[in-house]
């Protein structure tokens, strides 16, 4: 069965870091780009980071380019993604998602319902 489950949310102040993880099991993490989601309280679900199945094209929402970085261990079946220098409004409920990738890694998508399978979330709070 297909899992994944994210951790590495807290609390943490503004300014401060976190490095979220994505662990995969039951299905190949080769064969599949991964995206970073995050949804905030009384906002709908945004796409923030995402990294094709071979780790050679990375996309990042605009809010945090700069800051993020997505990346990808196949062999540990692990996606990480290091937050910098964050910020109030990064707080939110971050989930990890998988989609099959048949395109060698030629295609990134970029869209939430373009990703079948979803963890269940860790929380991030930024605050003083």
């Amino acid at each position: 069965q297909l899992r994944l489950v994210e951790s590495g949310g807290g609390l943490v102040q503004p300014g401060g870091s976190l490095r979220l993880s994505c662990a995969a099991s039951g299905f190949t993490l080769d064969d599949y780009n991964i995206g970073w989601f995050r949804q905030a309280p009384g906002k709908e679900r945004e796409g923030v980071s995402y990294i094709s199945s071979n780790g050679r094209r990375t996309n990042y929402a605009d809010s945090v380019k700069g800051r993020f970085t997505i990346s990808r261990d196949n062999a540990k079946k692990t996606v990480y993604l290091q937050m910098n220098s964050l910020k109030s409004e990064d707080t939110a409920v971050y989930y990890c998602a998988a989609d099959r990738d048949y395109s060698g890694g030629a295609f990134l998508p970029l869209r939430d319902y373009e990703y079948a399978y979803w963890g269940r979330g860790t929380q991030v709070t930024v605050s003083s």
